[in-house]
């Protein structure tokens, strides 16, 4: 049931993201031939139109595939027939669906749970906040210019600035006020500003829930450049880097986990499994990586700055170059996913 669960939450991804191409190529009058979720044989297809709808049989991936993206057409609804606005909005919806369908998420999440409000609850004292003059109650506004959303965003960013000053912007009755600490050492060997917090608490009204749905959705996007930044800086070493097979099992072992609690517990859990993952292909398929939404964005802008379109076979060669690096990628992934399951246990 588990394996189920992670298919059905990865195929949902997959979906939105496609949903985002096919409905802004419709919009944009682009001819769609086909709209798959999956890869690998077809299991279910029919044609409706112009268009061939597919299920496939591997819930991995998926497919929008357009008159004139990949290749030269002469179509007049064809993609490189199209303004370059038009194309930037159709390959930018993917990712954009992403962000949405996370923002769903977060408000059905709000509503059921509440939300942690960077709100301190407790101070240690002895320890530099406390001495600066932060007390129980305030809210955390931003630390070193970055905006804090929910109290996560705090332990987060403390976690990854180990020793750093930083410079906080907290609020009391309404009034702001500013100070810097120093982190002191804990008997743990951890850097601390001697604050805690982290309760979840219901939204009074509908506006506050879409604040921090938003707020939510913000959380992962800072994790995801949190992880990057830590990939090329050297702070991760292979074991926590995980690809689909980590993210299918990080899955089944959570579904497992809250089945033994409650179905609410599986609701909820689930539901933020889809929020993380969606929030992360969003801000994924933005990276200029060619093959990817954001290789082509770069390419798009680039014509919008030069008002010069770049040749459809170079721009093809870049883009076959660079699905070339990331499937070698994935291969590496999925090897390093397989070798920790089976040989760290």
């Amino acid at each position: 049931m588990s394996i189920i669960v992670a298919l059905l939450i990865f195929g949902l991804l997959i979906f939105f993201h496609e949903l985002g191409h096919f409905l802004l190529a419709k919009r944009g009058g682009i001819g769609v031939t086909a709209f798959s979720l999956g890869m690998g044989p077809a299991i279910l297809k029919k044609k409706i139109g112009e268009t061939e709808y597919c299920l496939r049989i591997f819930p991995f991936g998926g497919s929008c595939a357009m008159v004139g993206e990949d290749e030269e057409s002469d179509a007049e609804n064809a993609f490189n027939k199209k303004g370059v606005w038009t194309r930037i909005s159709v390959v930018a919806a993917g990712p954009f669906f992403n962000f949405v369908l996370a923002f769903a998420g977060s408000i059905i999440m709000v509503c059921a749970v509440g939300v942690d409000k960077p709100v301190i609850t407790e101070m240690m004292e002895g320890y530099p906040a406390y001495e600066a003059g932060v007390r129980a109650g305030d809210e955390i506004i931003s630390m070193n210019g970055r905006n804090i959303g929910v109290y996560r965003d705090v332990s987060m960013y403390i976690q990854l600035h180990q020793g750093e000053a930083i410079d906080l912007v907290y609020e009391r009755n309404g009034e702001r006020y500013e100070t810097t600490i120093l982190p002191k050492m804990s008997e743990d060997g951890y850097y601390l500003m001697g604050i805690t917090g982290g309760a979840y608490t219901k939204c009074d009204n509908p506006i506050e829930v879409i604040k921090y749905a938003g707020c939510e959705v913000g959380y992962w996007i800072h994790m995801v450049f949190d992880s990057l930044k830590m990939m090329v800086t050297g702070q991760v070493s292979r074991e926590d880097v995980g690809g689909p097979v980590r993210i299918v099992s990080m899955i089944g072992d959570t579904y497992e986990q809250s089945a033994a609690i409650s179905g609410f517990a599986v609701f909820i859990n689930m539901l933020n499994m889809v929020i993380f993952l969606s929030a992360n292909l969003g801000v994924m398929n933005l990276l200029p990586i060619p093959a990817l939404d954001g290789g082509r964005l770069f390419i798009m802008l680039i014509e919008v700055i030069t008002r010069k379109r770049v040749p459809e076979k170079v721009e093809g060669y870049i883009h076959m170059a660079g699905f070339a690096v990331l499937m070698s990628l994935m291969v590496l992934i999925l090897f390093n996913d397989i070798s920790l399951m089976f040989f760290n246990n």
